[in-house]
C-alpha cells in the first residue's frame, strides 16, 4: 500500500479479557502498556489508549514496512485480541471514502469479485454523519467503483471505520493477538523445560494468564552432549516474544541420576526423578522468589502421568504444581506448539535426559512411602540443595 497522501499508517490494538475487569483494570492496562513499549523498544511510536482501544502512532513519513513489523511484534504481547494495521486520516466524510476505496482496491477480494460489508463506529459524535449514514455512504462508492456485492451478514472482506476524538482511523486488515492477561498481572512461576513439545506449550499458556515464567532445564550432563541445552535455549528464546526478560537455568543432573539407578528403584526409578527435579525446582523457585511450578503434564499420556503417579509427584513440593495441559491430548498439543513456533524446535534431536532412567515395566501407581524410602537413601532433600546451587545461568542475546 502506498496512500501516504491520504494519511499515515498505525497500528490499533483492542483489548480482551482486561475490560471485564473491575476496580483493578487499571493495574492490568498499565502493565500491558509497559509491556507493549518493551516489546515495541526498537520502534519509534506514541501510545494512546481511549475507549478500550490502544492506538500506536508512528513518525509523519514512516513506510507501511514499519508499521506492517510494528503490528506483527505486538501481536505476540499477551493480553490484546485483535491487531489492526490501519490508516490515520483527517475527520472528512471524502478523505475517508477515498481511503476506503485506496485500501479495498489493495486487496485480493477485488479480483475475485467478494461480498463485503462496511462497520462504522462513532466514537466522537459531532461527525456529521452517523454510523449507519457512513455504513451507506462509503458501501454505496465501493459498490459502484469496484462492483463488489453487499453482505451484511457474512461478509468476505469488511471495512472498519472508527471515527474518533481527533481522527479517524480505517482498516480492512483483522489479525488475531494472543488474548489472556498481560505478563506479570498473576505473578512468578518456574517452568521445568525439557527438550520436547508439552513443556514449552505449557509455559506460553500460563503466560498467557499473566504468570511471569522463568525456565529450569534439567541436563543428562555428563552423560549427555550439549543438544538439549541448546534446544532449551531455542525455546526460551521464542518463548521469550511473548513476554520479555525471561530467565534460563541449566541444572547439570547426569549424576544424580546415576544415584538413582543405583539406589535399588527400577520401576519407581522415573516418579523418584521427577520428584527430585521437583525439589530441585522448589529450591531454585523460592531462591527467585516463583509461586508456582509449571510442567507439560496430560493425564494418561505416558507411564508417569497417571493419576496415581501424579499424586506422588505432588508430594514432593510444597509449592502448587500448575499443568495448564492436563486435560489435553497429544494433537492438540502439536497444533498449539506450531501455532506458537516452537513445535520445529522440539522436533530437532536430541538426547533427553528422563531416557537415561527409562524402565521396560515403569510404575503406574507408585506408592509415596516406596519412594521416601528412595529418597531416604539418596538424601533426596540435600540433593535438591546441592543441584539448585550447581544451576548455571543462560542470559538471552537481544
Amino acid at each position: 500500500m502506498t496512500m501516504t497522501a491520504l494519511g499515515e499508517p498505525c497500528v490499533l490494538l483492542k483489548l480482551g479479557e482486561i475490560v471485564l475487569k473491575g476496580k483493578n483494570r487499571e493495574q492490568f492496562e498499565v502493565r500491558l502498556r509497559a509491556n507493549i513499549k518493551y516489546a515495541l523498544s526498537g520502534f519509534e511510536i506514541d501510545l494512546r489508549q481511549r475507549h478500550g482501544v490502544i492506538a500506536l502512532f508512528l513518525p509523519d513519513g514512516t513506510g507501511v514496512e514499519v508499521a506492517e513489523a510494528v503490528a506483527k511484534r505486538v501481536s505476540e504481547v499477551p493480553g490484546i485480541v485483535l491487531v489492526h494495521l490501519a490508516w490515520r486520516v483527517a475527520k472528512d466524510p471524502s478523505v475517508v471514502t477515498k481511503a476506503a476505496l485506496e485500501l479495498v482496491r489493495e486487496t485480493p477480494e477485488v479480483a475475485r469479485k467478494a461480498s463485503f460489508a462496511v462497520r462504522s463506529r462513532r466514537r466522537d459524535k459531532r461527525f456529521p454523519m452517523t454510523s449507519a449514514e457512513l455504513d451507506r455512504h462509503v458501501g454505496s462508492e465501493i459498490n459502484d467503483t469496484y462492483g463488489l456485492p453487499v453482505s451484511l451478514k457474512n461478509p468476505e472482506l469488511t471495512v472498519s471505520i472508527e471515527v474518533d476524538r481527533d481522527e479517524v482511523f480505517v482498516y480492512v486488515d483483522n489479525r488475531p493477538g494472543q488474548g489472556g492477561l498481560p505478563v506479570g498481572t498473576s505473578g512468578r512461576g518456574l517452568a521445568l523445560l525439557s527438550g520436547g513439545i508439552d513443556s514449552p506449550v505449557a509455559a506460553y499458556r500460563m503466560m498467557r494468564r499473566g504468570l511471569r515464567v522463568d525456565f529450569l532445564h534439567f541436563s543428562g550432563i555428563p552423560f549427555t552432549t550439549t543438544e538439549s541445552i541448546y534446544k532449551a535455549y531455542a525455546l526460551v528464546r521464542r518463548l521469550d516474544a511473548f513476554q520479555g526478560r525471561s530467565r534460563l537455568w541449566v541444572v547439570p543432573f547426569g549424576k544424580a541420576q546415576q544415584s538413582i539407578r543405583t539406589s535399588g528403584s527400577d520401576r519407581l526409578a522415573m516418579i523418584a526423578q521427577r520428584r527430585l527435579m521437583l525439589k530441585t525446582a522448589e529450591e531454585v523457585a523460592h531462591r527467585h522468589k516463583a509461586t508456582a511450578l509449571i510442567t507439560g503434564d496430560s493425564l494418561g499420556q505416558v507411564s508417569s502421568q497417571t493419576m496415581a503417579n501424579i499424586a506422588a509427584q505432588d508430594s514432593a513440593t510444597d509449592l502448587p504444581i500448575l499443568r495448564p495441559l492436563i486435560g489435553l491430548d497429544k494433537m492438540e498439543v502439536i497444533a498449539e506448539a506450531r501455532r506458537i513456533g516452537t513445535l520445529a524446535i522440539s522436533e530437532l534431536p536430541d538426547e533427553d535426559c528422563c531416557t537415561i532412567l527409562a524402565s521396560r515395566q515403569p510404575e503406574l501407581a507408585a506408592k509415596i512411602e516406596d519412594l521416601k524410602l528412595i529418597e531416604k537413601r539418596l538424601d533426596a532433600e540435600e540433593l535438591a540443595v546441592q543441584l539448585a546451587d550447581s544451576i548455571q545461568a543462560y542470559k538471552l542475546e537481544a
